[in-house]
């Protein structure tokens, strides 16, 4: 019988998505075949301290949160500058990372590196890869060098927020607008804007979560399709899927996307012509490798009332909870579950073998030899 993964499972986490990423956990725990892995668990509290196994169990199991946090705190000593990430010495062996932290700290880059560091394999995307599909300015940047069509914007700072009145937007961009930070997930700060007030109201709150804002083209009665990217060098795609909010919603907000989805309708999959399931495949593939993504994304985009697609956002780390769309996706094209969770696995130890392979020259300098310097 071979030898069982030690897989470290790390969810929580200090964003806003703390809660989705705990559900997530839960489900990818369930799947995960006990008979090839054995598991370990690690939640980052909102603090962004890694508790070990025992605690993050009690947790799993369902014991208040705050109450075992405050538990596992007065056993820490967290003045030690390596606090946040102590509780992995209690493990001897970990041969694999399996990241269901969503937004801050799991998809930005954060993490990746903490296991680049720690030369170990893990789900998901590399480091820069995380950070530049976190980042909403830096994707439409990369989208648009691309060729991938994207809804126009203008990016906004503190710095230059008394340059673009509403006036100036509207003029650029359109009298719909959405406010979005450029560093945030699952619509957190997202604000739909049609006139001055909400505009400066939807500023004052965007940049609360980040210093990057952008104001971007709103797209009119917009279906919602999403579409789930499996692979490293040669990914695959799902068939697509639609989300069609309560008549009245604005968007497809965080609300309905994990606290109340019971007036969310899901189509899977969804019927679209022809050449707009093709056109939305190809942008979604050509997006992932211009990103230099690795094992998964679920990549949304907005079709507008003529079948125009716009490439919304990616997303690295997707939800794995009842109600999101990346396992759901791929269920209904031939891929279950539990062979899902497998195939990441697999997918994430592949990337760190063909790493593995790259090499540094270290050559030794010997003794410093300087010019003269000339002074004018």
């Amino acid at each position: 019988m071979s030898k069982k993964l030690q897989i470290a499972l790390l969810f929580g986490g200090n964003s806003s998505e703390h809660d989705v990423s705990k559900r997530s956990a839960h489900n990818i725990y369930d799947a995960l075949n006990k008979d090839k892995y054995d598991v370990s668990l690690f939640m980052f509290t909102k603090d962004g301290i890694l508790l070990n196994n025992e605690y993050s169990q009690r947790i799993f199991d369902g014991e208040p949160e705050d109450t075992v946090v405050k538990d596992a705190y007065s056993k820490m000593d967290l003045t030690q500058p390596l606090a946040p990430i102590m509780a992995l010495n209690e493990l001897k062996t970990i041969d694999f990372f399996y990241p269901v932290i969503h937004g801050n700290l799991g998809e930005d880059g954060t993490i990746q590196g903490l296991f680049k560091l720690l030369n170990k394999p893990y789900v998901g995307s590399n480091i820069a890869a995380s950070a530049m599909a976190f980042d909403k300015d830096l994707t439409k940047k990369i989208l648009t060098e691309a060729g991938i069509r994207n809804t126009p914007y203008v990016l906004l700072t503190p710095e230059n927020r008394a340059d673009y009145s509403w006036g100036k937007i509207e003029e650029k961009l359109g009298d719909l607008v959405f406010i979005k930070p450029a560093k945030q997930g699952s619509s957190v700060g997202i604000h739909r804007v049609t006139n001055a007030d909400e505009y400066e109201a939807a500023l004052d709150d965007a940049f609360k979560y980040d210093f990057k804002v952008l104001a971007e083209q709103g797209v009119a009665n917009p279906q919602e399709v999403e579409i789930s990217i499996l692979g490293n060098e040669h990914p695959i795609a799902s068939k697509l899927g639609a989300v069609r909010v309560p008549a009245g919603d604005p968007f497809y907000d965080y609300e309905n996307k994990f606290v109340d989805a019971s007036g969310v309708v899901f189509e899977l999959p969804v019927k679209l012509p022809q050449y707009l399931t093709d056109e939305i495949t190809d942008m979604a593939l050509k997006a992932y490798k211009a990103l230099g993504m690795k094992g998964m994304a679920r990549i949304d985009f907005l079709v507008d009332e003529n079948n125009v697609p716009y490439l919304g956002e990616p997303n690295t780390l997707p939800g794995f909870t009842n109600i999101s769309l990346y396992p759901q996706m791929w269920e209904v094209s031939g891929i279950s579950y539990s062979e899902l969770i497998d195939r990441l696995i697999e997918l994430g130890l592949e990337e760190f073998k063909r790493n593995s392979q790259i090499t540094y020259d270290f050559k030794e300098l010997g003794t410093e030899r300087v010019g003269k310097k000339k002074f004018n």
